[in-house]
């Protein structure tokens, strides 16, 4: 085995390693949620991971970012075929494995992502310019600054060093197929190599030409590697978690509010729907509604804030922030993915800070059970985003990965108006109004009233 083949595997060893070590970590986080019930068809599920997922449906409402896109993501897709044979070569030192084996075929396979190695370049210089120089505004918000707009950046680069190496690595052999077909298998007449490696390469000596193909090899090879270990810290974790959140998405019109089943049994009691026997007792320790922190999200939630694409669609289409209000849809995901990966590494690092007096003198290990620092979400989210939300649900419909931004909004606001009993002074008179007669508005009269005098 050639010092090659042991750098290689070595290599894709500690990357494959590393890369679940975070995912897991990510994943432990979801998870740092409540149960959520998966309801509806599972074939109409299957049909909305095909369309929305895979078929990118929903970016077309906007077009020119949808075609640049699919050009990236359809590139993306073909260019896996060819580091599988990059794989099967490093590990057994081989070049080109599938060439003899497929004939025409792997001149067409390789063809084609070589031209759509063209478009999605194309793609990626055109998403450069509108983050760098026209500044797109729904990529310019207040969220974005810092370390967001550096991550897309930094993903856009390596699309572009990934590009390099398969057209350095294509061309250089184009030429060395000539000098050594022996050693160099033909890849039949490549559409963008076949032209540009004569072109620029011509009169490259063997020597040259090997350590350019080579290099483009192994540039294609460590970019890959290099995308395995930084997805999980980038907001291109769509790529693979787009796909279990559309399929796990509620199939419920996206109207629908979910209620909540202290609230339910609470007014059913008082109508004499269920038995005595099922009616918590007076004396019962209240509950808590809605969602103070990660741990009162459900886990559906938690994947929504993990799958966010930082695209903006939500919060450009937000009546509330269009209008200037601080209620972005998308920090607030931001900011649920945030707390969670704080929470994540204090829980990891197993400090007795994060747990309360009494467990930490008992010596209880620290948990999620028992995690406690003092903080919430309300530390990330402040509660002038939360009143301004309007509930219309625009930026549910807007997100092209089907995640609800309402839901952890209107979560927040159960806890802040049924736990703390807090909330804007205006909106206190509704709910005194609601509760003593049925109505929003604060009028002397019951609300049935104007039937009863109708029937009569």
């Amino acid at each position: 085995m050639s010092f090659s083949q042991i750098a290689f595997i070595l290599l894709l060893v500690l990357s494959i390693y590393f890369a679940v070590k975070q995912f897991s970590f990510i994943i432990r986080n979801i998870k740092l949620g409540k149960d959520y019930e998966v309801k509806g068809n599972v074939m109409t599920r299957w049909k909305n991971v095909i369309l929305i997922a895979l078929g990118q449906k929903k970016m077309f409402s906007r077009m020119v970012p949808a075609v640049l896109h699919g050009f990236i993501y359809v590139a993306f897709l073909f260019t896996q075929i060819e580091f599988l044979e990059i794989i099967i070569d490093g590990l057994f030192g081989a070049h080109r494995f599938f060439a003899p084996y497929l004939g025409t075929l792997y001149s067409v396979i390789i063809g084609t992502i070589e031209i759509l190695s063209v478009l999605a370049f194309i793609g990626t210089v055109i998403f450069l310019i509108r983050r760098n120089i026209i500044k797109l505004p729904r990529l310019h918000k207040p969220e974005m600054k810092g370390w967001p707009t550096m991550d897309a950046n930094i993903i856009l680069g390596l699309e572009i060093l990934l590009l390099i190496g398969i057209f350095t690595m294509n061309g250089a052999d184009t030429m060395l197929q000539r000098i050594d077909p022996a050693h160099y298998p033909s890849t039949g007449f490549l559409p963008v190599s076949g032209i540009m490696g004569p072109l620029f390469l011509e009169g490259f000596g063997k020597d040259m030409l090997v350590l350019l193909e080579r290099s483009g090899w192994w540039l294609h090879f460590l970019v890959v590697l290099g995308f395995l270990f930084y997805i999980p810290r980038s907001k291109h974790l769509h790529i693979f978690f787009a796909f279990p959140n559309v399929y796990f998405s509620p199939l419920e019109s996206r109207g629908e509010m979910e209620n909540m089943p202290a609230v339910m049994t609470e007014v059913k009691s008082m109508m004499g729907l269920i038995p005595e026997s099922e009616i918590p007792p007076m004396d019962a320790e209240l509950p808590e509604f809605g969602a103070k922190d990660v741990f009162d999200l459900s886990w559906k939630t938690m994947l929504d804030a993990y799958t966010c694409t930082e695209c903006g669609r939500c919060t450009s289409v937000c009546p509330a922030n269009v209008t200037g209000k601080k209620l972005s849809p998308r920090k607030v995901l931001m900011d649920i993915r945030d707390r969670a990966e704080e929470v994540g590494r204090n829980i990891d690092s197993g400090s007795s800070k994060f747990l309360s007096e009494q467990d930490a003198t008992a010596g209880v290990k620290l948990s999620a059970e028992n995690y406690d620092d003092g903080k919430s979400l309300f530390d990330y989210i402040t509660r002038e985003e939360l009143h301004a939300c309007t509930t219309c649900n625009a930026c549910v419909e807007a997100c092209p990965v089907m995640i609800n931004p309402l839901k952890p909004i209107l979560d927040m606001r159960r806890y802040e108006i049924l736990t703390e009993s807090a909330g804007p002074g205006d909106w206190l008179p509704m709910f005194t109004s609601i509760e003593n007669s049925g109505s929003v508005w604060a009028v002397p009269d019951e609300r049935e009233k104007w039937a009863t005098e109708f029937s009569e």
